[in-house]
């Protein structure tokens, strides 16, 4: 299991810092459920100092597929290494609707990530459209085949469901609704790494879970946790969220 929130562009310094120590102070951690947090990239040197000699992890939002360069505003994979981070999002929904992020960048960063030593958290998910017009499977198989072409089955690797439709909306695909993508992810998984590999990997549900639905949502057999979004900014929602997976795990 793990929990992963995904502070998005929220905080400023101060407030970031004292999330973080929030977090730690709150959040009681077991061998069970791994917690990370993920704040924006001017706040990881920050937020890492709080979490040094804790058991959260650090993580990152994004990355370039390139190790260095003549890519003005951008961050490497050294980079977060050299800040602490263990994990990093790659190919979220926000990322593709805003910056046009295709599957084969995804690929070519979460590629680039592995090399480094990073733990990519890959986000894939269909829009309202998409699952009405009942392509969502489609959608998803293709994202998760084009994301992980290449990567070795003994890679870390975890992948996140993000029904488009459920992020920042309040909506939140029903614990049945979930299962079933997680237990289609896995199944490509699975096709693609063997049974056992795929077991072994995490695959979390992204779509507006908070205190109140987590409990059904990590109770599902092939939900492994969550990425949290906006619950991740109130320390004590997020400590919830923890709770719920931890009586799952």
């Amino acid at each position: 299991m793990l929990i992963a929130g995904n502070w998005k562009m929220n905080t400023d310094a101060a407030a970031a810092a004292q999330l973080a120590q929030d977090v730690c102070a709150t959040v009681r951690t077991d061998a069970g459920v791994a917690v990370a947090v993920c704040p924006p990239f001017v706040h990881l040197t920050g937020v890492g100092s709080v979490l040094q000699g804790t058991p959260v992890r650090l993580g990152a939002q994004n990355m370039h597929a390139a190790g260095s360069g003549a890519y003005t505003g951008e961050v490497s994979a050294p980079m977060l290494v050299s800040v602490g981070c263990h994990y990093v999002i790659l190919g979220h929904s926000e990322r593709r609707q805003f910056f046009g992020e295709a599957d084969d960048s995804v690929n070519a960063k979460v590629r680039q990530a592995l090399s480094h030593g990073l733990t990519p958290i890959v986000c894939v998910g269909e829009t309202l459209h998409e699952r009405k017009a009942d392509r969502a499977y489609a959608v998803v198989e293709k994202q998760v085949s084009v994301a992980l072409r290449g990567v070795d089955a003994s890679a870390p690797l975890v992948v996140a469901y993000e029904p488009v439709w459920a992020i920042g909306t309040g909506e939140t695909a029903t614990p049945a609704q979930a299962q079933s993508m997680h237990a289609y992810i896995r199944a490509l998984l699975a096709k693609q790494f063997g049974k056992a590999a795929a077991a072994d990997i995490t695959i979390l549900y992204g779509g507006s879970m908070k205190p109140a639905n987590a409990a059904d949502l990590v109770g599902q057999p092939d939900v492994d946790g969550g990425l949290i979004g906006g619950a991740s900014l109130n320390a004590r929602s997020f400590a919830a969220i923890v709770r719920a997976a931890q009586q799952a795990a």
